[in-house]
Parts: structure tokens; C-alpha cells; sequence
């Protein structure tokens, strides 16, 4: 029978330690956001709004009072981690270098976008960056967007202040609260996470384009629904609560924001984050092997493997896809254990055999070259990925010589790297780092 008193008492406790860092008392507000879908907008240097970081709440002492569950989910994470990620450092420094400073602000605004709208960055070194700005995509950034000026090339509107907005439409809180639609939408990802070149409008990342050309928009399935989701795949329901002061709610958004990065988080040292995301990639794709029943000795044999993304809602692989590498490991032994055949194994340098099914994009430079750099880029030279809910179908040739033991055992490895190991040499060090390969999913068949 005192529950309810001490829940007042404890809630009125919580709000005098919070009022003074509001700039005003609670309220309730509903508004809603408008949403926009202006594909590919270019938001240039000069429309990047004077904000000062000083404006933005720090999670660290103001976000987790209240929502530690929340807070702990975002902690360690790749947004958490958006700025002080080594391998985006190292890039941006070889792109400035590269460009003069020219795209060092473009680069930025993405990793840091209060360090950027406070001119707080550059310098490159990030010597002017708060401690603010250095939490990369934090709580307060996202939750004081009022709106997006289309998608790509970081196209929100930044509104800080008392008001948070989110997804709730009958939040109380001790501060001012407002609902918006457009960050229950795919929308909101796509202000970001679309990429095109600055200054020749090429499409460096299409993952939200990917998205809404899918199957998945068509089947209501939103950016938010998997990534900000238990586990892989869709998992709604997920009942909890937003705040420890808050009502149980029939569904709650995680803030793990989970992707494919299990690098960057285990260099910085999530093991949870890491975990999730290498449980994401192996929830992705699914394999099958198509196969003549019978071995022909003494001649060549042909071997079909399909792929399928069966659990991403964008192609595979997506993002910077200059760099990402998905590939099959296919293998073909005798019952004795001899190779008969190899595709896809790795060189003692840690680099893919060629001739192997790699899914991935190339960029050309203005000479037509392939380049891994995507300042310099400024065509696509091909493209081979698998959209969602898609399978592709490839074929294998290997000749059976005369007196091999069977059955012939094939096996099917679909493998998933970050970047090749050649990059990250020139990045850190020849094999400072060694990048982890994960294993997506896997096949195996016998022939006779």
C-alpha cells in the first residue's frame, strides 16, 4: 500500500537533482514531426548550422539518472564509438592528407556531428573536441532532431534544448517531451546512412536506398525494427521500460544499434557489442549445394552453390562496401583427404585468392583505375552483392582425375571480413592487426 508514495517521493527526489540542469520545468508536449523523403540531397558545407556543444546534454551525467537500462546499450556501441574509432581516424587522416583538409569537415559530420556544428573540428588532431563531441552519436544528438531535410550526407535538423523527442506519444518526464513519427521510420536512418561523394554526387553508401527499394518497407518493416531490436531479424514485441521511473510499455526500442562491426568494437573493447554483431552476420545469409548425384572421373564436374539473404534488410554486404569483403571458401576433398580443389583461401599475406566469388563493390578513380579510396572515386566500376530476400547462383568447374577416393566431400564457407588485411597493414602496421574472419553460415555435401 505505500508503493505508490514512495514512487512519488523517490520520482520528486530524482527531478530536484535534475532541475538545475534544465533550462526549464516539465511538461507534456505532442508534435508531431513531419516526415520527408527527398532522396538523395545534398546538404553542403555552408548550410552546417552554429551549434554549440554546450547545448547538448552529456549521457554520461544526465541521460543514465534515468534511463540506465538505455544508456548501458548505447555504451560501447558503434554510434557510442562513431569518433573514436581507429580505423575511421586513421582513414580521415589519409584522406586529408590526400585532399588537403578538403573533405576533413564532410568526413567528420557523420563521426562527430556536434563537434562539427560547434566548430569544434577540425583541427584534425581533435585537440578542440569536448568530451561531448566525442561520444559521437549520443542520446541528446539524436532525441533534439526536429526534423530531416531529406536523405544522405547527414540531412537532419538539429533543434537542442529542454524538448526530447522520441517515440511515445503520452511520455512524462522531467523534461519537456514530444512525440515524433519520423524516429519510428526509416527515414531517420537513411539522413545518415546514405553517403554520396561531395562534390560528383556519386553513391558512396546506399544502405537506406536499399532498404526502401526492398521487399521490407512493402511488409512495414522499418531500419529500427531490426537493428533496434533483440537479437537478429524482427523481434517485436519487446516489452520493458524506457525509463526505471517509467510505465511498462508493449514494445521498447534497444540502443545497441547493432551491425556487422565486430572489429571495432572488440578493439575497443565490447565484448557484448562484438558478440551481437557477430551474431547478426551469421543470422544473415543461409547457403544450399547443387550437385550431379554421381562423381565423372577423368573429366570436369560442375558444382552450384546459392545464396540467399534471408535476414538483412539491405544488400550484402552494405555500407562501405569498397572494403567490406563477403566471400565463399569452397572446397572440394577426397575421402582420403586430398584437395582436389580450392577457391577462396586466403594467401600468407591474408589476402583473398582472386578468382574467388567475392560480393563486394569497386570504385574507379577519374582514370577509370580501381581505388579503395572514396574521396578519389568517381565511378562504380562493378557491383556484385546480394539484395534482400534474393539469391544468386554460383557455379563450380573441378576436374576429378582418375583413381581419387570417394565420396568427394564439398564444403561451403561464406565468409565475412571488415576490410582486406592489405588495408589495415597500411593503416596500423603489417599485421599489427589481424583482422578476425567471420564465419556467416555454412554447407556441406557428399557426392559418389
Amino acid at each position: 500500500m505505500f508503493k505508490p508514495y514512495l514512487y512519488r517521493i523517490g520520482f520528486f527526489i530524482l527531478t530536484l537533482t535534475l532541475i538545475f540542469s534544465l533550462s526549464s520545468c516539465a511538461s507534456k508536449k505532442v508534435a508531431k514531426v513531419k516526415k520527408l523523403e527527398v532522396e538523395k540531397e545534398k546538404v553542403s558545407e555552408e548550410e552546417i548550422p552554429f551549434i554549440k556543444s554546450s547545448q547538448f546534454n552529456d549521457p554520461d551525467n544526465f541521460c543514465l539518472l534515468c534511463h540506465r537500462t538505455i544508456y548501458d546499450q548505447w555504451k560501447g556501441s558503434m554510434h557510442n564509438n562513431s569518433y573514436q574509432d581507429p580505423v575511421f581516424q586513421k582513414v580521415l587522416a589519409v584522406a586529408s592528407r590526400d585532399t588537403n583538409g578538403k573533405i576533413d569537415k564532410y568526413c567528420a559530420f557523420c563521426h562527430t556531428p556536434i563537434g562539427v556544428m560547434s566548430r569544434e573540428f577540425p583541427p584534425l588532431d581533435g585537440s578542440k573536441l569536448s568530451e561531448i563531441a566525442k561520444k559521437g552519436i549520443q542520446c541528446d544528438f539524436c532525441h533534439t532532431i526536429s526534423g530531416s531535410k531529406g536523405i544522405g550526407n547527414c540531412a537532419f535538423i538539429s533543434s537542442p534544448g529542454p524538448v526530447k523527442r522520441g517515440p511515445f506519444k503520452d511520455s512524462i518526464s522531467v523534461h519537456d517531451t514530444a512525440y515524433s513519427e519520423l524516429h519510428t521510420k526509416g527515414e531517420f536512418c537513411g539522413m545518415c546512412h546514405n553517403v554520396n561523394h561531395p562534390e560528383n554526387n556519386l553513391a558512396l553508401e546506399k544502405t537506406y536506398t536499399e532498404w526502401k527499394e526492398g521487399p521490407y518497407p512493402r511488409e512495414g518493416i522499418q531500419c529500427q525494427d531490426c537493428h533496434m531490436t533483440p537479437g537478429p531479424g524482427v523481434t517485436k514485441p519487446n516489452p520493458g521500460q524506457a525509463s526505471q521511473f517509467g510505465p511498462m510499455r508493449p514494445h521498447i526500442y534497444t540502443h545497441e544499434f547493432v551491425g556487422g562491426n565486430a572489429v571495432v568494437t572488440a578493439l575497443l573493447g565490447s565484448a557484448l557489442h562484438q558478440m551481437l554483431a557477430e551474431e547478426r552476420l551469421k543470422a544473415a545469409a543461409q547457403l544450399e549445394i547443387v550437385s550431379s548425384p554421381k562423381v565423372t572421373l577423368g573429366a570436369k564436374n560442375e558444382v552450384q552453390v546459392k545464396v540467399t539473404n534471408k535476414g538483412a534488410g539491405h544488400y550484402l554486404p552494405t555500407g562501405l562496401t569498397e572494403v567490406r569483403q563477403i566471400w565463399l571458401d569452397f572446397k572440394v576433398t577426397s575421402a582420403d583427404g586430398k584437395v582436389i580443389y580450392h577457391s577462396g583461401k586466403l594467401d600468407t599475406d591474408g589476402e583473398i585468392d582472386p578468382k574467388a566469388v567475392i560480393y563486394h563493390t569497386i570504385l574507379g578513380d577519374k582514370n577509370g583505375k580501381p581505388t579503395e579510396k572514396v574521396w578519389f572515386a568517381e565511378k562504380i566500376l562493378s557491383d556484385k552483392r546480394i539484395p534482400p530476400k534474393e539469391t544468386v547462383t554460383e557455379k563450380y568447374f573441378f576436374e576429378v582425375p582418375v583413381g581419387i577416393q570417394l565420396p568427394l566431400t564439398i564444403e561451403v564457407i561464406l565468409k565475412y571480413r571488415s576490410a582486406p588485411q592489405h588495408l589495415i597493414d597500411e593503416l596500423f602496421g603489417k599485421k599489427k592487426i589481424i583482422l578476425p574472419i567471420i564465419e556467416m553460415t555454412t554447407a556441406k555435401a557428399q557426392i559418389q
